[in-house]
């Protein structure tokens, strides 16, 4: 993606152009065991073991593979709570960077890729355009209000450096959300090329000395099955203070 060289008073990010839940299952039980019951003690013996039948046998199988399955899922993708800020969420996974310090979620079955000039990226393999990345820059303002009001300083980071200056973009919306006391930019906008459409959404932030950028989208033709999901994205955007 070409970029050009940010206004003075807006340094600008430079971008590259490019649970389950834990199943517990038990194995049927081999013995059955009978007890005669007296009013101080139970007496109990093993009745003989009664052989299984095919069924019982695959059954119980399947039973055990599943929660194998499903216990080493979870603890794989489990954070860790003491060190993860962005919370858990049914179809999504957890991001964190303790050292450039900010977390978020992205769907559940995109995957992470390599992209020069970007901190982090994951993206649908089948649908390309359906991504999210995080970029961040130094910068000695304070406040991302210090830059002006949401709409301007959006647009100007879209034509400036989310956009290629052949894609004519469209701001839809800009507006200023509080977290835990710190103000964000979320915006949403369209990037138009000549065989596609791009809808997406970003948020942007300062903290830690930095300028963060968030931004997702997808498709134009998936916006309506994907909008959710990448609000989802957006929303789960969290800078945290570096200790």
């Amino acid at each position: 993606m070409a970029t050009a060289v940010p206004a003075a008073s807006l340094p600008l990010p430079r971008l590259a152009s490019s649970s389950s839940p834990t199943a517990t299952a038990r194995r049927p039980s081999l013995r059955k065991r009978h007890c005669a019951v007296t009013p101080v003690v139970a007496s109990c013996s093993p009745a003989p073991p009664r052989q299984l039948t095919n069924e019982e046998e695959g059954s119980g199988r399947r039973q055990v593979l599943v929660a194998g399955a499903a216990t080493a899922a979870a603890f794989i993708s489990r954070p860790n709570p003491a060190a993860f800020a962005a919370e858990a969420k049914k179809g999504f996974l957890p991001v964190i960077d303790k050292k450039a310090g900010y977390s978020f979620l992205y769907p559940f079955g995109w995957e992470e890729v390599a992209v020069q000039g970007q901190d982090k990226v994951y993206k649908d393999v089948i649908e390309p355009l359906e991504s999210v990345s995080v970029n961040s820059i130094p910068t000695s303002k304070e406040d991302i209000r210090d830059l002006g009001p949401p709409d301007k300083v959006a647009e100007a980071l879209i034509k400036r450096v989310l956009a290629p200056p052949t894609q004519k973009t469209k701001l839809i919306e800009a507006k200023e959300n509080d977290v835990d006391g710190r103000a964000y930019y979320t915006f949403e906008f369209t990037a138009q090329a000549p065989n596609y459409t791009r809808h997406a959404l970003g948020a942007i932030v300062i903290a830690n000395g930095k300028f963060y950028t968030l931004t997702t989208g997808a498709n134009e033709r998936r916006w309506e099955k994907m909008k959710d999901r990448l609000h989802t994205v957006v929303d789960s955007f969290k800078i945290e203070n570096r200790i």
